[in-house]
């Protein structure tokens, strides 16, 4: 059944009751899932895709209902690519117009966790896309992988970048070099993935997962997210320093009297968000 939390602000691109390429639902207790709808098509991330995904992500961000969020396909894919059928005549001119990677970096804003679930097929813009999400629980029949060298082009929404610094130089070459997939398996071991289960299991797994995380202080879940990415663009000082600032601000919250008083009084904390 359709999940519309509240406090739906800022989402102008789409209407959110007519989503026809994602599903919206409720999937535990403060959290928020996005299930890809395009089977026939291995869920192939089309314009239409990427517009709804944005409004997903940005409702979610923006609702006191959802304090973490899941993002999966289904069992033969989680997104096979982007949507050739789209881009085939193209030009460079059209493409720069287009503009579709401003999407990707709107995603990329999301303040809340975001967990991908992922079984069977993460290509191209598939991989790119759980890349972008904070964690991966995958199942033991998915694949990751940049095919982009096969149709004559490159990853172009993080493909050489976030997986360089996912798996390293050498793995990462050999993939977007020769479009080679690798298994869950090896995923694993190159530290792309979290975690792998059985497939029955791994969205069940990726939900526990988001919902143990919902049930974390909400302020310092955004705040400790935003420093673990910072140290990925910055320099170890300037991280530090962001992290410190960090950790200050968190001592004008509620949660954090809250917090520490339920720590010293021997009970579970009620966190307020706040």
């Amino acid at each position: 059944m359709p999940y519309f939390p509240r406090n739906r602000k800022n989402i102008k691109e789409v209407d959110l009751e007519q989503f026809s390429c994602i599903e919206l639902y409720a999937a535990a207790a403060g959290v928020g899932a996005i299930r890809l709808n395009r089977p026939a098509v291995l869920n192939a991330l089309n314009l239409q895709t990427m517009i709804e995904l944005v409004a997903a992500f940005e409702l979610y961000d923006a609702s006191d209902d959802v304090r973490c969020i899941v993002i999966h396909g289904n069992k033969k894919a989680f997104a096979a690519g982007a949507d050739i059928t789209e881009m085939q005549g193209a030009t460079a001119v059209t493409m720069l117009e287009r503009d579709q990677f401003a999407r990707w970096e709107r995603i990329k804003q999301t303040k809340k966790p975001i967990i991908a679930a992922v079984s069977g097929f993460a290509l191209g813009g598939g991989c790119e896309l759980t890349m972008l999400c904070d964690m991966i629980v995958a199942s033991d029949t998915a694949q990751f992988g940049q095919p982009e060298i096969n149709i004559g082009v490159m990853p172009g929404a993080g493909g050489t970048q976030r997986l360089t610094r996912a798996v390293g130089k050498a793995l990462a070459m050999e993939m977007v070099l020769t479009g080679r997939m690798i298994s869950a398996k090896q995923a694993l071991a190159a530290g792309l993935v979290n975690r792998v289960v059985p497939v029955e299991f791994y969205l069940e797994e990726a939900i526990a997962l988001a919902e143990e995380i919902a049930q974390k202080a909400p302020v310092a879940v955004k705040l400790a997210k935003e420093s673990v990415l910072k140290s990925f663009s910055t320099s170890l000082e300037s991280g530090l320093e962001f992290e410190r600032k960090n950790f200050y601000m968190l001592f004008a919250t509620e949660d954090q009297k809250e917090g520490m008083t339920a720590f010293v009084e021997k009970r579970k904390a009620d966190w307020k968000g706040r």
